[in-house]
């Protein structure tokens, strides 16, 4: 995982990863103020080392020197060793009311240039001269002679075309979304994508993703948008990948913090949305993707404010990106985090967590590794010897009567204050809690209850399921039958007792697994020879 440094105000915002040459690299915004893109590197996907920021906000009167916002980095296809930067600026001679979009180049994705720039104020009237200064501005950062066709005739930053999308502050909500740039190529033609909304339609449902066809080295032109679903405000941080033939996209929304995709069997045909388009549930936002040797991989940042999503941020462990039998595409879990794992938990012995529950209302009996476990009234938890904090706890599940089951974890034996993790395995429903003790308060304020994330599968075996349960720090995971199911970061408890609850039930467990996994602490040195 990666964050900024606990205790400050900064927190890290939009990310973007490449892969390239056994390093990922990883650029983010960093929030509030957004005033550079911040760079570090990594060998394995979790352990992170900061290296030098790649870029900052412009010189004043540039048209990108209020904010930076989100970026996307890839090769450029025209000049091979040369890396491209899409980003997204806003400027304070209008206030932020605009974003545009521009453009930094790179020869080893450490040092970076942006191109320059003929920029106009479309604010008002024309003002050459305020152009003209604009224009020194942008030139006095230096470009090498290889560069130097942008200068002739620059198209950054790029604007939206009001043909198709919202441009004028007169018309919408007098603000105008054109940001989080995403190039694709199609090993024909190049495309841009970007964040924009719609010229028409209820103005809260024209967010839509925009396209743009690049027709000449670095030159783009627009084209109507890529996929307007007629019903979010706007879609943000989109993607663009290809499985075989199958094409699929991936944004960000924000009315309900989550991540969703569409599918299309060509890239311009119409993007069909299924039941269960959700890749990560609530509070996980702004996905982006990057390949690496083994396949597509699935980032974003996790905001553990559910109110203000510029503070208490984090990056998550990515995940895996697979396609089914039927064309959907899943996340799974990383396979980087195996090799954390350490030693194994003896599952043969297991205890009741509440001692003074009689022997008729209760059972536990473990028979070569099959666990069959009972409660005929009320609550009973079964945990395991000791307590841990980083772990993977994996089984097979299958329940039989018409009351309750779930996973508790970091649990303390005493109090029992920990995380309650319920799954209707019926439904197919998952609901994680921290339940808890305020010392420090009385009456009915002394109890603590918080929800924490909920999520759907879709259940084709009622009663049965498969999950693995991950712990990584403050970072937590739930996969059902292979699928990601809950993705999310918390640090109400940090260590303790993990077991299976249930009420009114019988629950039997199969193929148990319990690993203790290692700190995900970040350190320079874990990189030193990378």
């Amino acid at each position: 995982m990666f964050s900024e440094i606990t205790g400050s105000r900064k927190t890290i915002g939009d990310v973007d990863v490449l892969y390239h040459d056994g390093l990922y690299h990883l650029f983010h915004l960093v929030l509030p103020n957004h005033d550079f893109i911040a760079h570090a590197v990594s060998t394995d996907a979790l352990n992170w080392r900061r290296v030098n920021n790649a870029l900052f906000i412009g010189n004043p009167g540039s048209w990108d020197d209020l904010m930076l916002w989100t970026m996307h980095v890839s090769p450029d296809p025209h000049q091979e060793g040369r890396w491209r930067m899409f980003y997204t600026g806003l400027s304070r001679r209008d206030q932020g009311d605009y974003q545009r979009i521009g453009l930094a180049l790179s020869d080893d994705l450490f040092h970076w240039r942006k191109v320059p720039v003929h920029w106009e104020d479309n604010r008002g009237p024309h003002d050459p001269e305020g152009v003209k200064r604009a224009r020194q501005i942008s030139q006095q950062q230096s470009m090498p002679a290889a560069d130097a066709a942008f200068d002739r005739e620059s198209c950054f930053p790029l604007e939206p075309d009001p043909t198709y999308y919202e441009a004028s502050l007169e018309e919408g909500r007098r603000w105008i979304s054109f940001r989080d740039p995403f190039y694709f190529h199609d090993g024909q033609d190049g495309w841009l994508l970007a964040s924009a909304r719609a010229n028409h339609g209820p103005v809260v449902r024209r967010g839509c993703v925009a396209l743009m066809k690049e027709v000449a080295p670095h030159r783009f032109v627009a084209q109507k948008p890529l996929h307007h679903p007629r019903m979010y405000d706007d879609i943000e941080v989109p993607n663009l990948i290809r499985l075989g033939e199958d094409h699929y996209l991936i944004g960000s929304i924000r009315e309900d913090a989550k991540i969703r995709y569409w599918h299309a069997d060509a890239l311009r045909e119409h993007w069909q949305s299924y039941h269960d388009n959700v890749l990560l549930a609530q509070g996980n936002y702004a996905g982006r993707v990057c390949h690496d040797e083994k396949g597509w991989l699935l980032w974003n940042f996790y905001s553990m404010h559910s109110i203000d999503r510029t503070q208490e941020n984090l990056m998550p462990p990515p995940k895996r990106l697979v396609q089914n039998e039927s064309g959907l595409i899943r996340a799974v879990t990383f396979e980087g985090i195996s090799d954390y794992r350490r030693e194994s938990i003896d599952v043969r012995c297991v205890n009741p967590l509440i001692e003074d529950v009689g022997r008729s209302e209760q059972v536990c009996r473990l028979d070569q590794g099959h666990l069959e476990l009972a409660c005929q009234s009320g609550f009973q938890a079964f945990v395991f010897d000791g307590e841990l904090e980083n772990f993977c706890f994996q089984a097979k599940l299958d329940m039989q009567g018409r009351g309750k089951c779930g996973l508790v974890f970091r649990i303390d034996p005493d109090t029992r204050d920990g995380y309650y993790l319920s799954l209707d395995l019926h439904k197919g429903v998952a609901q994680l809690r921290a339940w808890g003790t305020n010392p420090d308060a009385t009456g009915d304020q002394m109890m603590e209850f918080e929800s924490l994330q909920a999520a759907f599968w879709q259940d084709d075996t009622p009663g049965q399921a498969e999950f693995k349960l991950i712990t990584f720090g403050s970072y937590i995971e739930l996969s059902i039958n292979g699928r990601v199911v809950l993705s999310l970061a918390d640090q109400h408890f940090q260590r303790g007792h993990v077991g299976v609850y249930l009420e009114t039930a019988v629950l039997q467990l199969d193929e148990i697994e319990l690993v203790r996994l290692a700190s995900p602490s970040q350190s320079d040195e874990h990189l030193a020879s990378g």
